[in-house]
């Protein structure tokens, strides 16, 4: 039986945290790209520099993080409104927290800072091979659709609201 700890989904302040999750999500990616990175120094500069300072590289957008006893365990950020949309962005979930619910909270979350920020849609974009992520995401209603990426290997999805 998995274990179920208790969850709660924040915005994102300046108490830290957000730093180590993007971390281990920008080497994860690099590494399922095939562009294995041994440490954050040696991620491509524009990934660095979100790790490095993310109150600046997320200035415009909402954070939300997920925490369990005291750890932040996910993150998620979702761009503030353009064109009536926002964007899902750097979902991330400690393994050992997968398969608990926590990236489903943390999507619905966004979907909720969206709907309050008046959007009428939430797209994101999402790497081919991670099957679970794309699963999840149609699970919450997100349907595929014409790629706005000229990036290989990812697609694209939206959520009307």
């Amino acid at each position: 039986m998995t274990d179920q700890r208790q969850v709660d989904v924040v915005r994102w302040t300046d108490q830290g945290g957000l730093t180590e999750l993007l971390a281990a999500y920008h080497l994860c990616t690099e590494a399922e790209k095939g562009r294995a990175a041994k440490d954050v120094e040696d991620l491509p500069d524009r990934y660095r520099k979100e790790i490095l300072n993310p109150q600046a590289a997320f200035l415009d957008d909402g954070v939300l993080i997920a925490q369990s006893g005291g750890s932040s365990v996910g993150c998620l950020v979702v761009t503030f409104p353009a064109d009536g949309q926002s964007e899902i962005k750097r979902l991330w979930t400690v393994p050992s927290y997968r398969g608990q619910g926590v990236a489903s909270k943390l999507v619905n979350s966004a979907i909720e800072f969206s709907v309050e920020a008046g959007v009428s849609a939430v797209r994101l974009s999402v790497w081919k091979w991670r099957q679970d992520a794309i699963s999840l995401y149609q699970r919450l209603g997100f349907e595929i659709t014409e790629s706005w990426d000229a990036r290989e290997d990812l697609i694209c999805m939206q959520r009307a609201l």
